[in-house]
């Protein structure tokens, strides 16, 4: 796992890419700081006194490190980008970056996967994935977050002969490329199952464990709708040696135990917790996370992971992200309202709830130092935690 310090969040869902902060301070008070700022749903992150923020500006796509407890910039660096969207929707970068090492990496909408200095912000290297592996556009850009282990920094690229790829974090050289899977719009997870270190991915066309050394390939399992327009886009979720994936559009959740090479299938479904965006939650033997389509509404749901019950679903929450801190969850919901949430398996129990932005709220908050950092469709702001 990456060594991070207890109360940053220096990646997508956190420290451990699980969606769990473990910091001081659970209801959001005070307004620290608002400001605004540019095009995207790339959520921010906080590492070593830095909140990390990418967005775009015009025409260009722009890292920042700004001061957290003001907003104030310390450093910018940016590139030249043409994305244009086939839907209409937003135009920025969707991936949250990652700090790790000393350098923060990015993806951009285009897939340019850059490298920065943290504590200057210069480049070190930078890399255009869609040309080099030949990736055809997908309906939304480039979405995955980088992931690093030891010197190897692993996305989802989703080219014909290199679906996804490891490169050397130092100097983005190719060092193994595996699958000719697309690219989901999934970010991938480093962890450790029945006594091995894997890399697990969710691709457009389904389920990969491979191993992060050598991009060996221990596992693969199709796993994606009949329909053509249509996305994987939750992390799998990990509970002991059981794997968990969600989708929607009618392909529907899957539980699997893991024994070495071997996955069994417990059970699967798609009336328990099909999450449209959104990576559930795991505590104590259950998930929690939101089940349906993000147009049609969204039900929150606690769901006992082994056996596949739906424990109790909470409708009328539309869409949103779930993360766990402590015995409560914290679901921001699309309306820019945070509804605290009891973690019990039991019944559900709304705590309180609080509008931290005006607006369209689809980017992960990050949660670092007693504080939450809420990203819009135009503003960023910083809550203290209580």
């Amino acid at each position: 796992m990456l060594p991070v310090i207890a109360q940053d969040w220096p990646q997508f869902l956190g420290p451990s890419r699980d969606g769990i902060y473990t910091g001081p301070g659970r209801t959001p008070a005070a307004m620290v700081w608002k400001k605004a700022i540019g095009a995207g749903f790339a959520g921010p992150v906080v590492a070593s006194g830095k909140l990390i923020v990418f967005y775009r500006d015009g025409n260009k796509e722009k890292v920042e490190a700004w001061n957290p407890s003001t907003g104030k910039v310390i450093w910018s660096y940016s590139y030249t980008t043409g994305y244009r969207d086939d839907f209409g929707f937003d135009e920025g970068p969707r991936s949250a970056p990652l700090v790790e090492g000393g350098r923060v990496y990015t993806c951009g909408a285009e897939g340019t996967l850059s490298a920065v200095s943290l504590e200057d912000g210069k480049k070190i290297w930078s890399e255009a994935t869609m040309d080099r592996f030949q990736v055809r556009k997908g309906f939304f850009g480039a979405v995955c977050a980088p992931l690093v282990d030891g010197n190897t920094l692993m996305i989802n690229a989703g080219g014909p002969e290199a679906g996804i790829v490891g490169v050397d974090k130092s100097s983005g050289k190719v060092l193994w490329a595996a699958t000719k899977d697309e690219a989901s719009y999934s970010s991938p997870l480093l962890t450790k199952v029945a006594g091995l270190k894997r890399a697990l991915f969710f691709t457009r066309a389904g389920y990969v464990d491979l191993d992060p050394d050598t991009g060996k390939v221990r596992y693969m399992m199709p796993w994606r709708s009949r329909s053509q327009a249509s996305v994987n886009a939750a992390t799998p979720v990990v509970g002991g040696n059981i794997v968990f994936l969600t989708a929607s559009y009618g392909t529907g959740a899957i539980a699997m135990e893991v024994k070495g090479d071997q996955y069994r299938k417990l059970w699967s479904s798609d009336d328990v917790l099909s999450s449209h965006y959104a990576t559930p939650v795991y505590k104590d033997g259950y998930l929690y996370g939101l089940h349906g389509r993000q147009e049609e509404g969204q039900e929150l749901r606690c769901v006992d992971l082994k056996k596949g019950k739906v424990m109790w679903s909470a409708p009328g929450y539309r869409a949103g992200t779930v993360t766990l801190a402590g015995e409560v969850l914290l679901v921001m919901r699309e309306t820019g309202e945070l509804v605290v949430v009891k973690a019990d398996p039991n019944r559900h129990s709304a705590v309180s709830k609080h509008q931290l932005l005006d607006g369209v709220v689809r980017a992960y908050p990050a949660y670092a130092g007693g504080r939450i950092f809420v990203r819009s469709a135009d503003a960023i702001a910083s809550y203290r935690l209580e």
